[in-house]
């Protein structure tokens, strides 16, 4: 009589993090139903390593704390193979210290570009001096922005991405006003009111979601926007959309995951076809997350094992994968790509150049 494998030898647990609640929520719906395809995808092939793959989603809008503490007790199962998702870097970190190299941890949306990172997180999204700094760059040689404004929400990304344009601005005088304010505000009145703004160029906005749309809005109340650019990392469409045209002139946004409209209108079928007709929007933001999932399926298919020390291993010696939408390489843990601006044109994109 044959012998029936076991559940755990079959399938494979993903945990994916995004969150549910708080400002990124109006980004989760993406980000799953991407996430959901390109498991499909894995899964109609050999999944990953031959097991299929079964996709568990958790809140990642949550106290970080508390989030690490569930990613830690579903890893105590000893089903969970891998970790990935779009969630905010302090979630990262606390899900860091929990998962501590145990399983591969795909991060897929921008990061602050520090180096303390724990064993086995893979960075899918941006390092600032490869997206916001060279951004800058471009906006100072092209239309001439040389003073900002920074707004951002008050915790480690926008903080240490301060960190990172200041050291890389051509005079720290550059930088003249910089606020942080609390994760879900709605009032920037004392931002917008400050007479400092009259003297810039340009306002960097790290914020998320939600937040980003509502200051999006006030700043295009006050009349700013037609003359100070804005740039930001973190916008995608779900945010052009929820913020409206009205709101949307002037702004810049830097990538690796622009949707390419010709190139990527298979993807936009698969992704109709199987979310279905009045599926969530297929965003920058769900692209990383997308390609997060296929970067997982060909480095496993590369290595042979979703061992950290392994995955490692390759990622240092230089292993260059072709993702579906581009072929990436790596520098340490920090996956590297192809990196684009483009300017917000109402509730799309138009890239404008590669950075």
């Amino acid at each position: 009589m044959p012998q029936r494998r076991s559940a755990r030898a079959e399938t494979i647990d993903i945990v994916s993090i995004v969150p549910r609640q708080g400002p990124g929520g109006i980004i989760a719906p993406s980000c799953s139903a991407a996430l959901s395809l390109a498991v499909a995808e894995l899964n109609s092939a050999t999944g990953i390593l031959g097991r299929e793959i079964k996709l568990t989603t958790i809140d990642g809008g949550r106290d970080p704390n508390e989030v690490a503490t569930e990613v830690g007790a579903l890893l105590a199962t000893g089903m969970v193979g891998a970790i990935t998702g779009w969630h905010t870097s302090a979630v990262r970190r606390a899900v860091g210290r929990a998962v501590d190299g145990r399983v591969p941890y795909l991060y897929a949306t921008d990061h602050e570009g520090l180096r303390d990172e724990h064993p086995g997180v893979l960075m899918v999204g941006e390092h600032p001096e490869r997206q916001t700094v060279p951004a800058m760059a471009w906006l100072r040689a092209e239309l001439g922005v040389r003073t900002w404004a920074v707004i951002g929400n008050d915790y480690i990304w926008p903080r240490q991405t301060v960190r990172a344009v200041r050291a890389n601005l051509p005079s720290p005088t550059d930088l003249v006003l910089e606020r942080y304010v609390p994760l879900g505000t709605t009032d920037f009145t004392d931002f917008l009111s400050d007479p400092i703004l009259n003297a810039v160029d340009g306002v960097l906005v790290l914020m998320v979601g939600a937040d980003t749309v509502r200051f999006n809005r006030a700043f295009a109340a006050t009349g700013r926007d037609l003359s100070t650019v804005r740039l930001s990392p973190a916008v995608d469409e779900n945010v052009l959309l929820s913020a409206g045209p009205t709101a949307n002139k002037n702004l810049y946004v830097a990538s690796s995951f622009f949707l390419d409209k010709q190139a990527d209108e298979a993807r936009q079928a698969r992704y109709t076809a199987h979310n279905g007709e009045f599926a969530p929007v297929l965003t920058t933001f769900s692209a990383s997350t997308y390609e997060a999932m296929h970067l997982l399926g060909r480095l496993t298919d590369r290595v042979g094992t979703l061992d950290v020390e392994a995955l490692s291993a390759a990622m240092a010696g230089g292993v260059i994968l072709d993702g579906p939408g581009t072929r990436r390489g790596f520098i340490g843990n920090q996956a590297i790509g192809p990196a684009f601006l483009a300017r917000a044109d109402d509730v799309e994109f138009d890239i404008i150049d590669r950075l």
